[in-house]
């Protein structure tokens, strides 16, 4: 069998080489129309700001490597520009302009996505760059170094998505002030708007500049321009999204849908029994709601590729869905999600419950333990995780990866209670993180707690018919609250209560929600009607930091 593979990173090169495991005498063509495969596309940022130093550590296989260890005719610079599926046939341009057709038996496309790039005056200059491959990062290296002796360099990042905020980081690494525009009210769409806000905080804390809910209207020599007015820019990063490299597809007749994701069954077959494709350029199954999507991961692509070539050479496998698991670095911090998101789970029509933990990540007593903020998602009939969030420092990747795990295999979120993770103090605690929000998603499902939310607060009457409790202590309470709530400290409450009737439901907080839910707790018991705020005084006030608006200092210019 003669087999064709159009993209040679990701997806393509998977393809390949499983292919050749499974077949020695196959033939192979893998053609690419760049100079580079195998590249490692998630470390780009990190080379332009001098984490990653060689640039040949970018490339994980060559074309003379990857020939020599599989076998594989690996033609660089050729480019596909047809498919003629009638033929068995592609037509291939090669770098100096000579076309010539390439018949095959069976067809691969990994062509991937490219970034999106706005139809607005002045995004296609020469200060204004994208990042997909390697030639995008060493033109983006080579401004940055040539701003190196300026000072008050200025970057702007026009979207905070993951490719977004590592660029960011990375710009600010390389010395550059840095201001990210999102047209959205959070950085990082997967997740919500309560975890996105500690994120906020900690890019500000740092030096980055956020203007959130700002919408980009063009460029213009030095400035990004928005309604608002100019940001000074001596350098442009475009990271707005990426829209699936499907031309190739379209034109000789395949399906794609409305976003152009090439349409793919289980095996990554099209609907042409001799063309499969892979990778960001096709629509996968969303893994917890069955239903399309488009999620460009690197992950899901090097499996597909796999699961291509199994399917190509007789081995019945299946590509089960893709729920989204991924994880950012932001400085020090790690951002990791999987699954839907709050918003993305109730535009579904999902009834869900949410949960709000915040734990160290190993044992509290043992040096350089950090907090860690957890937020799961359940169904709330079942139990069934529908998607989780972390945001923290240590330990916020193992705790998604169990979280990720537990998803793929069905958990509901009162099993989590029963996992049996590994413990020691400078790794982890006896009641894991995880654990941990079994124990509340357990006590939610069957009404040991009742909560509420930091999206409630506001609205709580203040008319004396509700009680408004905040059990931490004094010299807390003293350092910040919440307008209403009283201070009944949670370790002399059992001598506060005459100061509570019973006849009127109390709403109850401390620092995280531990405290609270064990005075929630102890007034059950007294016969009071109780809620929790899930999440705690800490993630209400750290949600009200984030949405005051910094000062940007000198950036609007009229």
């Amino acid at each position: 069998m003669k087999l064709v593979i159009i993209g040679g990173v990701a997806g393509g090169a998977s393809a390949a080489a499983r292919a050749r495991r499974l077949d020695e005498k196959a033939e192979i063509l893998l053609l690419e129309r760049g100079a580079f495969i195998s590249f490692a596309n998630c470390g780009l940022p990190y080379y332009v700001g001098g984490v990653i130093t060689d640039e040949d550590d970018l490339t994980l296989q060559t074309p003379e490597s990857f020939r020599a260890r599989f076998n594989v005719d690996v033609r660089v610079n050729s480019e596909v520009t047809k498919i003629d599926r009638a033929a068995h046939a592609v037509t291939v341009r090669e770098a100096g302009g000579r076309t010539y057709a390439e018949t095959y038996d069976k067809l691969l496309i990994a062509t991937g996505a490219a970034p999106l790039v706005p139809n607005l005056p002045g995004l296609d200059g020469g200060s204004v760059y994208t990042l997909r491959n390697i030639p995008d990062t060493l033109r983006i290296k080579a401004a940055v170094d040539a701003l190196q002796g300026k000072a008050g360099a200025k970057a702007v990042v026009v979207g905070g998505g993951y490719i977004g905020v590592e660029m960011a980081e990375n710009l600010a690494h390389a010395g550059l002030e840095v201001t990210i525009v999102e047209m959205a009210d959070h950085l990082i769409a997967p997740l919500d708007l309560d975890m996105a806000a500690d994120v906020h905080n900690y890019l500000r804390a740092k030096g980055i500049h956020l203007l959130l809910n700002t919408a980009v209207t063009g460029a213009e020599p030095g400035f990004v321009c928005t309604a608002e007015g100019k940001i000074p820019a001596d350098l442009v990063v475009l990271s707005i999204g990426v829209r699936p490299e499907s031309a190739l597809a379209k034109d000789c007749g395949l399906a794609c849908n409305a976003r152009g994701g090439i349409q793919v069954d289980d095996h990554m077959r099209t609907q042409d029994p001799d063309i499969y494709a892979v990778g960001d350029a096709v629509e996968v199954t969303d893994f917890v709601t069955g239903k399309p999507a488009m999620i460009p991961l690197a992950g899901p692509a090097n499996r597909e590729g796999r699961i291509a070539a199994d399917n190509l050479f007789g081995r019945d496998s299946a590509y089960t869905g893709t729920q989204g698991s991924s994880i950012l670095k932001v400085f020090d911090m790690a951002v990791a999600t999987t699954g839907l998101s709050e918003k993305a789970a109730r535009a579904q029509g999902y009834d869900c419950d949410k949960i709000f933990t915040y734990s160290a990540n190993h044992a509290s007593y043992y040096p350089g333990s950090t907090m860690l903020s957890l937020k799961v998602l359940f169904e709330r009939a079942t139990g069934r995780i529908l998607g989780a969030q972390a945001v923290g420092f240590d330990g916020v990747d193992k705790r998604m990866d169990v979280l990720a795990t537990a998803m793929r295999f069905g958990a509901k979120v009162q099993d989590l209670t029963r996992l049996e993770l590994c413990y020691a103090p400078p790794f982890g605690s006896a009641k894991d993180p995880v654990n941990m929000v079994g124990f509340v998603g357990e006590n939610l499902m069957n009404g040991t707690v009742r909560q509420f939310h930091w999206s409630d607060v506001a609205d709580l009457p203040r008319d004396g018919s509700v009680q408004l409790v905040d059990v931490r202590t004094p010299a807390e309470y003293a350092r910040g609250h919440i307008e209403g709530f009283v201070n009944l400290p949670l370790d002399g409450l059992r001598g506060l209560l005459d100061k509570l009737d019973p006849a009127k439901p109390v709403y109850v907080h401390c620092h995280s929600g531990l405290r609270s839910y064990i005075a929630c707790r102890l007034l059950t018991g007294e016969g009071f009607t109780c809620y929790n705020l899930a999440g705690g005084y800490r993630l209400w006030a750290a949600i009200q930091q984030a949405q005051t608006p910094a000062d940007h200092p000198c950036y609007f210019k009229n």
